[in-house]
């Protein structure tokens, strides 16, 4: 029997090395996996950067990538999480023509109805800016495409931290550390 593909929130955590990128998104190309959204940045620990990768998938074959990624060497750790296990959200970013904004005020309704926030006015263009679920980035950009008011549209891939009380990677890494004392006592 087949299994359904869900969407997984990978979190990566890996030293800053050139060409790791590349590397974990090649495990992905391999499986023949999609890649949904991507974000890199820096983890709240120094020298240590988290990509936060969403994709649809099997468990099975996430569980495989996840595993994969983990024994790259400057991988420190890979979890795959459903939805209900991370908090989660993503930006949007709308690029809204202000003459039409002012001649419509059902757009400015629309923007306070979505709990969207305007970032700048000016003569030529209003900027808007929407925190959330991607349901509800996409559904205040199909509202807005509606009144052809639209001039760019962005949004952001997913961020996320797990519900755990701990981090995993703080975890992980007070285990090393604590193995590196044992090792090092034994060495002495």
């Amino acid at each position: 029997m087949e299994q359904e593909k869900k969407l997984y929130t990978l979190l990566v955590f890996s030293e800053n090395f050139a060409g790791l990128l590349n590397q974990v998104t090649a495990v992905f190309t391999r499986r023949q996996v999609n890649i949904e959204s991507l974000n890199v940045s820096a983890s709240s620990i120094k020298g240590v950067h988290k990509y936060t990768i969403t994709c649809w998938s099997t468990e099975d074959q996430i569980n495989i990538i996840t595993k994969q990624i983990e024994k790259k060497i400057d991988v420190l750790q890979a979890n795959y999480f459903m939805d209900d296990e991370v908090f989660i959200t993503e930006a949007g970013l709308y690029k809204l023509s202000t003459p039409e904004v002012m001649k419509n005020p059902e757009i400015s309704r629309a923007v306070r109805k979505h709990g969207a926030q305007i970032m700048e006015v000016n003569p030529i263009y209003t900027v808007v800016t929407k925190m959330g679920m991607t349901d509800d980035i996409l559904s205040l950009y199909y509202v807005l495409n509606e009144y052809n008011c639209v001039l760019q549209y962005v949004r952001s891939g997913r961020i996320a931290v797990t519900r755990s009380n701990v981090e995993y990677l703080d975890r992980f890494l007070e285990e090393r550390r604590h193995c590196y004392e044992q090792l090092k006592g034994h060495n002495e």
